[in-house]
């Protein structure tokens, strides 16, 4: 239980990569506050991690919602006194096409949850997490946003612009408080991103989300310099 008596904030919580990583924190002590669009789903990982014996609170926000992040924090400030760790998960993934043919309504949205609400958590949720004596912020994203593939250009530029706010904020967090900040790629991964980007692949071909859960979780317990980057599993 080497997270016990820390608190940890999980977006896109509710499957995938998100809900597999808040069963692993509440499995390794944290109390996990998981957030996500529905409801139903947040309370099917919250019931596994109870039954687990793990604790865990549930709070379904849209991220791309006006004042949704602001409000989670007043919430989570209420009841908290710090947060330890930020996993970033939440995204949108706009249909593949060409950069002339982008759907800008489409675009516009994952912009809003990729980028913009990246921002929102971190302006919100600085003050507690600087009030953790280890706080910690893990981003989730993709290859294409360092590796521009043709029909990638709507997800990959959100993405990329995730990235450069993380790495600025890792860089003027390093000298002014304890937090810090890492980017984790996770690579080819058994989720329903995943298989709307790629209908024809085996799912068992690729590595299920477990994978990547376990790897932010013994992350989150690594002394890690702030800016760290890593992909999980690189040759698979």
């Amino acid at each position: 239980m080497i997270f016990a008596g820390q608190t940890a904030l999980v977006t896109g919580a509710s499957r995938g990569i998100g809900a597999a990583t808040a069963k692993a924190l509440a499995a390794a002590g944290a109390h996990v506050v998981m957030t996500a669009r529905t409801t139903k789903e947040l309370e099917a990982v919250e019931e596994a991690i109870f039954a687990a014996g793990g604790s865990a609170t549930i709070a379904p926000v849209d991220l791309a919602e006006p004042d949704g992040i602001a409000r989670l924090a007043t919430a989570i400030g209420q009841r908290w006194d710090k947060l330890d760790m930020l996993v970033i998960n939440a995204a949108l993934l706009p249909q593949l096409s060409s950069v002339t043919d982008i759907d800008q309504k489409a675009w516009n949205k994952a912009m809003t949850v990729n980028v913009l609400a990246t921002q929102a958590l971190l302006a919100n949720f600085h003050q507690l997490l600087r009030a953790s004596p280890d706080g910690r912020v893990v981003g989730l994203t993709t290859t294409v946003a360092a590796s521009p593939r043709a029909f990638w250009g709507a997800y990959g530029s959100t993405k990329a612009a995730f990235e450069v706010l993380l790495d600025c904020y890792a860089q003027e967090v390093a000298n002014l408080s304890k937090i810090r900040v890492a980017i984790v790629n996770p690579g080819a991964t058994r989720t329903a991103m995943r298989a709307r980007a790629y209908p024809g692949e085996d799912p068992a071909s690729v590595k299920p989300p477990e994978v990547v859960a376990d790897r932010i979780v013994a992350l989150m317990g690594e002394s890690f310099l702030t800016g760290h980057r890593e992909t999980v599993n690189p040759n698979r």
